[in-house]
């Protein structure tokens, strides 16, 4: 045997045994954290990836890693490069390695390991560690909170498990974990990372999640290609984003689709009715809209009755497919417009609206705030699921659609057409002498399928 394979074989970074655990999995325990006197007034939390070497204005934050876990993997990979600059803030949470429902148990298992040892192994280099708990569903609770001793601080986000961006809240599961963390743990406090839920008990600290995010840090940092690079694992692309916030933040627990898809906007309850439910709307502009829905309560086809947003792509009427499976599970997913879905459900055409009960369905529209597009992000979502937007910017009228796998962006009586094989491609395009891109949070949108 070779030094140098005789080296690699008993390293720690391989074998990962210099602190042992309890019991047969042998998680590692994270010492308890010691409180000093102001700890926890008016505490503010900041993202592993906003922490620099350079930093003076933040040292009174504490680190959370409840980011995607490719962007601080490297605390794992390389134990040794972070601790100079952990050790300069106020504490640190241990890393928040994912605990997804739909993950493979082995993985939960890992990530749990990942997670204690990480702040073992800060602890043991001086670093003021607090133990971060996350979990899956019940048959994670046997090591989910093993490496935490009795009586220790710790840390949770209710950030994945509370209603979002038309998610339902997934509280039934958060709460589930949160009890039997109370039960087995007994913390002496509880950090909570966004809005507690009323039904949460112990002795908790709130941390206001907008008040400890980029928006309200008193410097103001760019991230250039090297830093995203010195994040990323091997094979994961930064792909580009308006803010960094929506790229960086996610919360690694509950389902990793997100709670059940729910209607937050007027013109989004027209997705939802009685099985057979033919509902009839009508757009802004007085166009016809009708909506077939499913056996399940859920919109399943509608039929537009216009040539908006692109004549050459689309008939008065044409009809468009709704999934709720791809290109993003439990929402719905408008497919590119088909002409014989209605002929080949009713041959002698789609039958008239008819309220069940004799009932008047009432329909209001989307305000100009709800129809905005707030981030670039929202943007590319709203294409990528067939969204087919229609916005004005210094007079004149543009849309976006489908064209096969790829998109059309173009003038809505068709001219100035441009196909695009990414959303970032159409953010790309000039509407008169702008990037799209650089105004898309300021046109006024006429209309959006979602």
């Amino acid at each position: 045997m070779t030094e140098e394979n005789y080296n690699y074989r008993t390293s720690q970074s391989l074998l990962r045994n210099q602190f042992p655990g309890k019991g047969k999995l042998q998680i590692p325990i994270i010492p308890k954290f010691q409180e000093k006197p102001g700890d926890f007034d008016d505490l503010l939390l900041i993202g592993f990836d906003k922490t620099h070497l350079e930093d003076q204005n933040h040292l009174d934050r504490m680190v959370h890693f409840f980011l995607y876990d490719y962007r601080f993997e490297r605390v794992w990979k390389n134990p040794d490069n972070d601790i100079e600059k952990l050790s300069r803030y106020r504490a640190a949470l241990s890393p928040d390695f994912s605990m997804y429902l739909e993950m493979a148990p082995v993985m939960q298992l890992y990530n749990v390991f990942r997670n204690r040892w990480c702040g073992a192994y800060w602890a043991s280099k001086g670093i003021r560690v607090i133990p971060t708990v996350n979990w899956g569903d019940e048959s994670t609770f046997d090591f989910c909170f093993e490496g935490i001793e009795k009586g220790s601080i710790v840390a949770v986000s209710t950030y994945m498990a509370s209603e979002h961006d038309n998610r339902r809240d997934q509280k039934e599961w958060f709460m589930a974990g949160y009890n039997e963390m109370l039960r087995r743990i007994e913390p002496e406090k509880i950090i909570c990372y966004n809005t507690p839920f009323p039904e949460m008990q112990g002795d908790i600290v709130y941390v206001d999640y907008e008040r400890s995010s980029w928006k309200y840090m008193s410097y103001e940092r760019r991230f250039q290609k090297e830093d995203l690079e010195s994040f990323k694992i091997g094979g994961a692309y930064p792909k580009p984003c308006d803010i960094m916030e929506p790229y960086l933040i996610g919360k690694g627990g509950g389902s990793a689709y997100g709670g059940e898809w729910k209607p937050s906007k007027p013109e989004d309850y027209r997705l939802i009715g009685k099985p057979g439910e033919i509902k009839v709307t009508y757009a802004k502009d007085g166009s016809k809209v009708e909506t077939k829905i499913g056996n399940d309560g859920r919109a399943v086809a509608e039929r537009h009755h216009t040539t908006n947003p692109n004549p050459k792509f689309h008939s008065n009427p044409h009809d468009h497919k709704i999934n709720w499976e791809s290109p993003r599970k439990g929402v719905p997913n408008f497919e590119k417009p088909h002409t014989n879905y209605w002929r080949d459900e009713y041959p002698d055409g789609a039958p008239e609206f008819k309220a069940f009960r004799g009932a008047v369905m009432k329909y209001t529209f989307n305000s100009d705030e709800e129809n905005h597009f707030k981030t670039i992000s929202n943007f590319k979502e709203c294409i990528i699921r067939g969204g087919e937007p229609v916005f004005v910017w210094k007079g004149l009228q543009y849309g976006v659609c489908f064209y096969g796998d790829k998109y059309c962006i173009a003038l809505t009586n068709g001219e100035q057409e441009k196909i695009c094989d990414t959303p970032d491609d159409v953010l790309n395009y000039q509407v008169g002498e702008d990037r799209l891109r650089d105004v898309i949070t300021q046109v006024t949108v006429l209309h959006r399928n979602i």
